[in-house]
């Protein structure tokens, strides 16, 4: 199987790693939004084409792992699937964070494009958020955005995760952003 069936998907098949991330996101320890530096290692791997009906959607899955520069425990993980269906130009992301939060974001795009962005919203039936029960009374997910280049091996990413925190009594915007480079 050619690895351009990915469409621009196709870039991020391998290992990546990068010490740039910077975690933004609220401290119940320090009861304040702070800023942490993080580096991570994302895997990204080929499972194939998958067929739903006539929809024939091209599926790598990943991994990924960060770690607070200085630290050697890892703080935060997830687990996932990245999808491109070509007849639509549409570019999924679907994935699950173990705190029990899932998101399947989308968005459109050609199958060339080296930047392209996905979002997600709570009650939305084409791409949404779940939480756990304990997730919705104190930190519940309403959006979802990320937007993204890999161009050259290198991978650039910016999320937004907007929360409503109980904690603050109102909405906070967890961002992460990272550059990552193509190692294997």
């Amino acid at each position: 199987m050619a690895n351009e069936e990915f469409g621009p998907l196709a870039a991020l098949i391998g290992t990546w790693e990068g010490d740039q991330g910077l975690d933004v996101s609220y401290s119940y320890d320090k009861q304040a939004v702070i800023e942490t530096p993080y580096r991570e290692t994302a895997v990204f791997n080929i499972v194939g084409d998958v067929d739903n009906g006539d929809q024939k959607l091209w599926v790598i899955d990943y991994t990924t792992a960060a770690i607070r520069i200085g630290e050697d425990e890892v703080f935060h993980t997830e687990l996932g699937y990245w999808l491109w269906d070509p007849a639509r130009g549409e570019v999924m992301r679907c994935f699950m964070v173990p705190r029990g939060s899932t998101i399947l974001a989308g968005g459109t795009c050609a199958a060339d494009a080296t930047s392209f962005t996905m979002s997600a919203k709570q009650g939305d039936n084409a791409f949404g958020v779940l939480s756990n029960p304990y997730l919705i009374e104190k930190a519940e997910c309403t959006e979802y955005k990320l937007s993204c280049t890999i161009e050259n091996d290198v991978w650039s990413y910016e999320e937004d995760t907007v929360l409503q925190m109980a904690a603050t009594g109102g909405t906070v915007h967890h961002t992460d952003k990272n550059t990552l480079r193509k190692v294997k």
